[in-house]
């Protein structure tokens, strides 16, 4: 565990030294807030319709947000021939991949939380639940959680940086547009399309303030699923 957080805090340091970091924070910060503005200038929503619409901006940021910080976490490390040696330092597969994971989750957390400010907006001319707000953070976070470990698998897979992106881009473009492919199949193919859709189905309730814990199972069931996988796919990569 302490190498992870040792790997962790390296590539947090990464993002933080590099313009990657900042200025992924400030433009998803920016779309975040021309959006909210945007539905809070409304005059025909309610308070609770325009948290609604903010979260559901955020979450398109979010997991965008995750492929573009994830894309380079292994894929870099073959591209600058770093992985070599950290491959074969004591340190176990594992490890390797929950550093990583966490150093990227770390940047998703910290620009939600300076986006906080937003809904207390609504404060001025409206009100709001509190409880609405911290089930549809915890919802961005989950989703957040999720697409960070899609994008760390993609990189696993890539040589390139590019190349994760793609990947990533595509894995998680497959998960969001699976509601698409409910409504094309009969029953009982279309509710189990719908259960996998990361967005549509399973996001819908923390956007409208609902806590349900199927759905919170699901973004921890993606997340260790895909951190698996990227682990798997470093382990089979050594033995090569």
């Amino acid at each position: 565990m302490s190498a992870a957080l040792l790997i962790a805090r390296r590539e947090l340091y990464a993002y933080l030294r590099s313009p990657l970091g900042a200025s992924l924070i400030a433009a998803v910060l920016l779309i975040d807030g021309l959006w909210f503005h945007t539905q809070g200038m409304s005059r025909t929503l309610l308070s609770a319709e325009v948290l609604q619409e903010f979260f559901y901006g955020a979450s398109g940021t979010t997991m965008i947000a995750a492929i573009v910080l994830s894309m380079r976490l292994v894929a870099e490390e073959r591209q600058t021939g770093t992985f070599t040696l950290l491959s074969t330092s004591p340190v176990r597969d594992v490890e390797i991949v929950l550093g990583k994971f966490l150093s990227a989750y770390a940047i998703i957390v910290l620009m939600t939380a300076l986006t906080i400010y937003m809904p207390l907006l609504i404060l001025v001319n409206g009100k709001v639940s509190w409880g609405h707000v911290a089930v549809g953070y915890l919802g961005i976070l989950l989703l957040g959680a999720a697409s960070t470990a899609i994008g760390l698998f993609a990189s696993a897979l890539a040589r390139s940086q590019i190349v994760a992106a793609v990947i990533g881009a595509s894995l998680l473009g497959v998960f969001v547009l699976m509601w698409l492919i409910a409504r094309a199949v009969e029953p009982p193919l279309n509710e189990f399309f719908s259960a996998l859709a990361i967005h549509h189905e399973n996001f819908r309730s923390f956007q409208q303030g609902i806590l349900e814990l199927r759905r919170v199972a699901y973004y921890l069931v993606v997340t260790y699923f895909f951190l698996l996988a990227a682990t798997k796919t470093l382990e089979a990569r050594r033995w090569r």
